[in-house]
């Protein structure tokens, strides 16, 4: 990649395009009962979902501990669809079809039949106008997705039938880098049922609702919430080694016998990487964090793009 693929030296003005965002896939909830099994199944608030709004939600085990983590619209009132790593979506899949039992509820994977793409920058905010983040409105052949911004350079993803007008072609790590430093998690297959949401800042950047009924592990969820029993959060670190990948363990400079972490994903950003990785709080507080090892490529941490808690509140 080069210094122009850079989305930290691009503004809206040089960071322009689409790609097939082929690292991502749809899974279709479509019946009469599509809400109220769904509502029963995510961390977040379906039932109470508009029309128009977007809405981040995870699927966890029994132990609260994340299986997936969706993108979830409306088609219509009935019709959910939900964006998910490609990773994880067969396996996931699977897992809810166990839960739907009787109601009217069909689950299938539509991802050949409503391709997801990218676009940014220029492109990306000519179909936007002033749609706020987290909505979502048709276009021509599907629909469109507001992302958030990701240092000034603006974000949608839309499912199409048909691949979007020709724009210019967006490199793939570009906008793998654009994800990762919007400090919203995905998680992927190395990193199914690793991490309670909060691990993941998850229920900051508005993934789950601790005033909605009853899920798969929202026992666990609320307990870590309320008992204050958060000890470890993510954070977004740089690096100058280029393979840094979801699943990697971190270590301390201090502590070469146990990780202090795990990174949650990751893209390659010119000769080095940048990354969201779960960690101790502990181990922010002196020291250093390495990949792969205690002596392993250096991380650096940078700002996230959200204010956390005073739990995670230690010096960088």
């Amino acid at each position: 990649m080069g210094a122009d693929d850079n989305p930290r030296m691009n503004t809206p003005n040089t960071l322009s395009g689409a790609l097939p965002l082929t690292h991502w896939g749809l899974i279709r909830a479509r019946g009469a009962d599509a809400v109220k099994f769904l509502q029963g199944q995510l961390t977040n608030d379906v039932a109470g979902m508009g029309d128009a709004q977007v809405r981040l939600a995870g699927f966890c085990s029994a132990k609260g501990r994340l299986q997936a983590s969706f993108v979830v619209w409306k088609l219509a009132h009935d019709d959910l669809l939900l964006a998910c790593s490609a990773s994880v979506l067969p396996a996931t899949l699977k897992r809810l079809a166990m839960f739907v039992l009787r109601s009217q509820c069909k689950l299938s994977d539509v991802s050949a039949e409503l391709a997801l793409h990218g676009l940014a920058g220029d492109s990306a905010r000519a179909l936007i106008g002033d749609a706020p983040v987290w909505t979502q409105r048709p276009i021509d052949g599907g629909t469109l997705v507001r992302l958030p911004d990701v240092e000034g350079v603006a974000r949608c993803m839309v499912a199409v039938s048909a691949a979007p007008a020709a724009l210019p072609a967006i490199a793939p790590e570009v906008w793998r880098a654009l994800e990762v430093r919007s400090g919203i998690p995905v998680i992927e297959a190395a990193t199914v049922e690793q991490f309670v949401p909060q691990m993941l800042n998850y229920e900051i950047v508005g993934g789950v609702d601790f005033q909605k009924g009853c899920y798969p592990g929202q026992e666990v969820v609320a307990r870590s919430q309320y008992r204050g029993t958060i000890k470890r959060r993510m954070f977004l670190f740089e690096c100058d080694a280029a393979t840094l990948a979801a699943g990697q363990e971190v270590f301390h400079s201090g502590d070469a016998s146990q990780p202090a972490g795990m990174v949650v994903n990751a893209a390659t950003q010119g000769t080095g990487s940048v990354a969201l990785v779960e960690v101790k709080l502990a181990s922010l507080d002196g020291g250093t964090l390495h990949a792969g090892a205690a002596d392993g490529a250096l991380l650096r941490r940078c700002e996230l793009p959200y204010a956390l808690p005073s739990d995670a509140a230690l010096p960088a």
